[in-house]
């Protein structure tokens, strides 16, 4: 399959997933484009560098790449086995060493490989390609030299990351300024974000988060507060070069590509949030999306850990992924009984337990009895097993009473007064979670934190200077002046009598689950920008042909000319999404329909929207991609430099001021 047609930018027909779009490049444009008629070699190795083989293992199982004629995979930087009867497929970076190693594997008379096709992730220099064109042994054995522009990691359906995980300490940083690794991480980042839309054939309009001094002229501009103003450009730079040499490329714009940065949303990677997915990645101990639990032996007199996914192959999670713990679990509580009632050997099974509620072991012996119903009885009680170990959690740490005072906090309903009180009372909630209560209520009340008024609360807390630290970092990257003297002591009496205030909204929800009511500040941008409401002062536009110094002149139109087909739906009569429609499964325990009809919403969309969020994305946010999608029927890609559970976002925070520690030296 070629590149033109895996996916285009006009939406009509069979739409692909964003993920499956870029599976089908790497299977088929890359390595079934290495078939060739009458070669002796059938079978090939494939050789890839540590940025490649991410990508391929977000996108691709290993069985897709063997199917695809592949018998090895091989680390470019390791000592290799000549193979001199095979051929080689390369997909590695276009760097000046990993030319070199090519070059060093297929020069002179004894090649490790009998012909090599490469693929180089992204854009490639004039120089790398002269130095491989200079070596006229190499040359006869090149079968294919050529640009895949796929260098992003697919962690979702409708999202990836372009792994930057020290981007708050490379871009945002006390030390940040002026450094390599500023430039570095923005270079890195523009090429990987222009590669998600080289792989979908779109040409965006480019909108990004201007810099504060373009809207207050009394402030000084500095380079943290340009990052996505610098990005913007750099990838605009990019998307102009592929205009100009990838064939078929838009001329025109197709999408909105809205760039933002982690200082616009501060509470969304900290605040509890309920959904079934957040819950297992903030509570559990996953590590990625890997989940590890006990099982009974095949003997059944002992247990055995058992590692599982949770991604989108298996269809309970996707259904439940973004539902409400409690309505995940009482979702899980009628999929168990709809089977027990339509399974004659179940009701005997069940039966046994005169009438008790069924354990995780009871499935597990139920999954002995019934091995015709093993696989759907497997799915179903790893998520059972999953939702008792949450509401425990959930329990044993009062998380609703400190949900409850985050979001209180966050639409009004509650200040210093009744922050105050929580932690004189609560004083076996965990470290942990006052620190989070800690940050959300700092970036609502930064000026609360001046001077001795900060080490006052943190004091009656009972939190260290080290989590100090991750309070101050956070109004540091909000741009509150962390220097600025106070004039005065506190007392834990201060000012607990003003007023209180919001820093959100309350929005119009069908959710009636408690906790339930925060919602990330990208929702607001991305229906804005699909309306055409979002502001082009605060948000200006790289095509926009009149620029001024701070951003676009305030009567400056932004191109939305392709962007409107999908916004004269009323939002009541748009088509309920896949995930929202769990219930009415043929068979009482399957969801395999969620499965199946995934990829059929993505018929008849309007126009794409990208939001990469430079600084770390949430999976709260990920939550609102998916739903948009849906109410603005268009296809709504989040990208960002990481996607970060509270923990990891917490020890980042940390080191924008503690550079000589790494990632693996604070723990929160």
């Amino acid at each position: 399959m070629s590149m033109s047609d895996s996916d285009s930018s006009s939406h009509g027909g069979d739409q692909k997933t964003f993920r499956q779009i870029s599976r089908d490049r790497l299977l088929y444009e890359m390595l079934r484009s290495t078939k060739v008629k009458d070669s002796k070699s059938t079978w090939k190795v494939l050789i890839m560098d540590k940025i490649t083989v991410k990508v391929m293992s977000y996108s691709c199982k290993m069985a897709d790449i063997t199917e695809e004629g592949v018998s090895l995979v091989e680390d470019l930087y390791k000592r290799r086995q000549p193979l001199p009867s095979m051929d080689a497929i390369y997909f590695i970076q276009p760097t000046k060493e990993n030319v070199v190693r090519f070059l060093a594997d297929m020069s002179g008379r004894s090649p490790l490989y009998r012909k090599a096709f490469v693929f180089f992730s992204s854009p490639v220099n004039k120089e790398l390609v002269t130095l491989v064109k200079k070596d006229a042994s190499v040359l006869p054995r090149i079968g294919a030299l050529s640009e895949m522009n796929l260098e992003y990691f697919a962690i979702d359906s409708q999202g990836f990351v372009t792994d930057h995980e020290r981007a708050l300490e490379e871009l945002f940083g006390e030390n940040a300024e002026g450094s390599h690794k500023y430039n570095a991480c923005l270079n890195t980042m523009a090429i990987r974000v222009a590669t998600v839309l080289a792989s979908l054939r779109e040409f965006p309009n480019v909108r990004y988060r201007a810099a504060k001094s373009s809207l207050d002229v009394s402030m000084l501009t500095t380079l943290r507060d340009l990052v996505p103003t610098k990005l913007a450009a750099a990838v605009w730079n990019y998307l102009a070069k592929y205009k100009a040499t990838i064939p078929d490329f838009p001329q025109r714009e197709t999408c909105e590509l809205l760039i933002v940065d982690r200082s616009i949303d501060q509470i969304a990677p900290i605040i509890h949030e309920w959904t079934y997915d957040a819950m297992c990645h903030d509570l559990l101990n996953m590590d990625g999306n890997k989940y590890t639990h006990e099982v009974p032996s095949k003997t059944g007199s002992t247990t055995e850990k058992k590692e599982v996914l949770l991604e989108d192959h298996d269809p309970i999670w996707l259904e439940l992924r973004d539902a409400h713990i409690a309505d995940a679990s009482e979702r899980l509580h009628e999929k168990m009984t709809n089977f027990i009632t339509k399974n004659k050997a179940a009701q005997i099974h069940h039966s046994s337990r005169d009438g008790g509620e069924l354990s995780t072991r009871d499935l597990q012996k139920m999954v002995q009895a019934l091995p015709q119903y093993s696989e759907q009885i497997d799915k179903l009680s790893l998520h059972v097993e999953i939702a008792g170990k949450i509401n425990r959690v959930i329990r044993e740490q009062e998380l609703r009473e400190v949900g409850q005072l985050e979001q209180d906090l966050v639409f009004g309903d509650a200040g210093t007064k009744e922050l105050i009180n929580f932690l004189r009372t609560k004083q076996d909630v965990s470290r942990e979670n006052k620190l989070r209560l800690m940050m959300t209520y700092a970036s609502i009340y930064p000026e609360k934190f001046e001077g001795e008024r900060g080490s006052k609360l943190m004091e009656l807390a009972q939190l260290s200077s080290d989590d100090m630290i991750a309070v101050n970092n956070m109004r540091y990257l909000g741009g509150s002046d962390t220097k600025k003297a106070s004039g005065s002591g506190f007392s834990l009496k201060f000012d607990i009598s003003k007023k209180k205030h919001a820093v959100r909204k309350e929005r119009n929800s069908e959710e009636t689950w408690q906790l339930s009511r925060f919602y990330p500040l990208i929702e607001e941008l991305i229906e804005k920008l699909s309306n055409g409401n979002l502001p082009k002062d605060e948000y200006p536009c790289m095509n926009d042909p009149c620029p001024t110094f701070h951003g676009t002149s305030q009567n400056a139109s932004v191109r939305t000319t392709h962007a409107q087909p999908a916004q004269a739906h009323s939002v009541r009569s748009r088509p309920t999404a896949t995930w929202a429609r769990p219930r009415n499964s043929d068979d009482g325990y399957s969801s395999d329909s969620i499965l199946r009809h995934s990829s059929s919403d993505l018929r008849k969309m309007g126009q794409r929207i990208f939001i990469f969020i430079i600084g770390g994305a949430t999976r709260s946010e990920l939550r609102v991609i998916h739903k948009l999608t849906s109410k603005l029927n268009r296809e709504i890609i989040l990208g960002s430099s990481s996607l970060d559970d509270p923990p990891q976002f917490i020890t980042k925070l940390k080191m924008m001021s503690a550079q000589e520690l790494s990632l693996d030296d604070l723990q929160i």
